[in-house]
């Protein structure tokens, strides 16, 4: 097909695939934060700033599985890799915020 890029993968289908994958990963990184032994949904958890590193492990595991999923990785530039970043940081914050909320203990 004309609209295909070098990945075999549309420009839309790509879009979609990133996207999807950035967002999934934050809720993960969000269900992990919250489950974990060492943090937790307690009041001090609230603070912890161990979550973080979640939420970065998060991102950086996104990369390989974006390449098997077929996106062109190597034509990421900055923009690219802040938009996963930000759509998964953003993705965690609501999701674990709502968890911290519900005070699931």
């Amino acid at each position: 097909m004309a609209t295909e890029s070098a990945s075999g993968l549309s420009d839309h289908l790509r879009g979609v695939t990133v996207t999807t994958v950035a967002c999934l990963a934050g809720i993960a990184a969000a269900l992990l934060s919250a489950f974990l032994p060492f943090l937790g949904v307690g009041v001090d958890a609230a603070t912890n700033r161990l979550a973080l590193l979640v939420v970065a492990a998060a991102v950086f595991v996104q990369i390989p599985l974006l390449k098997l999923l077929g996106v062109a990785i190597e034509d990421f530039g900055i923009k690219d890799n802040l938009y996963v970043a930000f759509m998964t940081f953003t993705l965690w914050f609501i999701s674990y915020g709502i968890i911290l909320s519900a005070n699931l203990q």
